[in-house]
């Protein structure tokens, strides 16, 4: 126990049957197949008279406004409201209530900071133009915009490429991004000096592990990768080691803590390279090729490294770096006798030790008058928070502390 220290789906073989019978939502139960009546002015009017509605409100407001505006209109217009709510935490409150969504784009987009990392990776490349296939609602065509490159946007679906294209507009950046609706396989990028290419990842049945499965399949986005002077691919974090191309640097990249995407770079890199990027920062850990770290006894201090570092298999970096090893081979938890400071890992120095037991714990809580209890865990079945219900004394005290589960040796 330690005291803590202070987009959209591009549909590249979809048969017109298919996309016939799909619909779009705007909002949970309101089908809309274009922006067009939320941009003329009474749409937009009406963006600004809900913005803010808190869903208990909802109904009153959308009962007064149907007063003087059709049903519908009104209803997705509400719809984008919840929408612009939920994209706050990936863009921004001032970014986020001018721009438009779709639920897959609200869910698919890039992080604004992750995006606008990656743009600036790509201009310091000396990139000035960029073909954006599956661009879904233009979250990385605005970073690239705004780092001052030209922006082609390509998306196969309508009405994720209105919403690109609403977007470039309601940020000003409509002279840097060009939206194109087009199957982003069919799309000569001879012309420019870079690709982007982020593939869809979630199919009917949720999210998508095989990059065969990708839509399109990594396959075809590293043969198009290949053909540009640079390029850099979107995927999901949890891509197997070896399904990277020998030709890609692979780069994981978390932002507050939270592992986002990774990225597969060509053109310009060393083949093979990889580095985990933590944001804010940006702070870059590259692979020097380390053996795995021994597994020696646990000493004073624990060393969780960033999910990052994890993904990116650089612990041995890390551990190195602390002049630690492993408490398990098989667990990425670092101990030191030694304190450092690592922008790589969280240190927590160790007060005790002891085999699983609820009751034993739940008395040391109480003796150190712990009211504040954080779980984590590697390498074990149990649930923290279920955990924390049954250990945390009912009178709780004034301190905090972390109780990691793990396995050790």
């Amino acid at each position: 126990m330690a005291p803590d220290p202070r987009r959209s789906r591009p549909r590249t073989g979809a048969d017109t049957a298919a996309r016939k019978r799909t619909v779009h939502r705007l909002a949970h139960n309101d089908p809309v197949n274009d922006l067009a009546p939320l941009l003329t002015p009474e749409g937009r009017a009406l963006l600004d008279d809900v913005r803010g509605t808190a869903p208990a409100d909802e109904l009153a407001v959308a009962t007064r406004l149907r007063r003087e505006h059709p049903a519908e209109l009104v209803s997705a217009a509400l719809g984008q409201a919840r929408l612009r709510q939920r994209a706050v935490a990936k863009f921004g409150a001032e970014d986020a209530e001018r721009m438009f969504f779709t639920p897959n784009g609200v869910e698919q987009s890039t992080r604004a900071s992750v995006a606008a990392y990656r743009a600036l990776r790509l201009k310091a490349r000396g990139v000035t133009s960029v073909a954006d296939l599956c661009c879904g609602i233009g979250g990385d065509a605005i970073a690239l915009a705004r780092a001052g490159i030209r922006v082609l946007a390509v998306d196969r679906d309508p009405l994720t490429a209105a919403a690109a294209r609403a977007n470039a507009d309601a940020l000003g950046l409509a002279g840097l991004i060009e939206v194109r609706e087009a199957d982003v396989t069919e799309v000569d990028t001879a012309s420019y000096d870079a690709v982007f290419v982020d593939p869809a990842r979630r199919g009917g049945r949720g999210r998508v592990f095989d990059p065969e499965a990708y839509s399109p399949p990594l396959s075809w986005a590293v043969q198009a990768a290949l053909k540009a002077p640079h390029a850099a691919l979107k995927v999901a974090p949890g891509i197997p080691h070896e399904a990277v191309p020998a030709q890609a640097e692979a780069e994981w990249i978390s932002d507050g803590g939270d592992v986002k995407e990774a990225v597969l770079w060509f053109g310009g890199t060393a083949p093979g390279a990889v580095r985990a990027t933590l944001l804010p920062g940006p702070r870059t850990l590259l692979g020097r090729g380390l053996p795995d770290p021994g597994v020696r006894p646990v000493g004073r201090y624990l060393y969780e490294p960033d999910g990052a570092v994890v993904r990116a298999h650089l612990v041995a970096e890390v551990a190195q770096e602390v002049e630690g090893g492993l408490v398990d081979s098989t667990i990425a938890y670092v101990t030191s006798d030694a304190l450092h400071a690592s922008p790589y890992a969280t240190a927590y120095e160790i007060t005790d030790q002891l085999p699983f037991n609820v009751k034993k714990l739940k008395a040391l809580l109480r003796e150190r008058g712990v009211g504040i209890l954080t779980v984590k865990k590697r390498g074990s079945a149990v649930e923290p928070e279920e955990l924390r219900r049954k250990a945390l004394p009912k009178q709780h005290g004034p301190h905090s502390a972390t109780v990691f589960l793990t396995r050790v040796a």
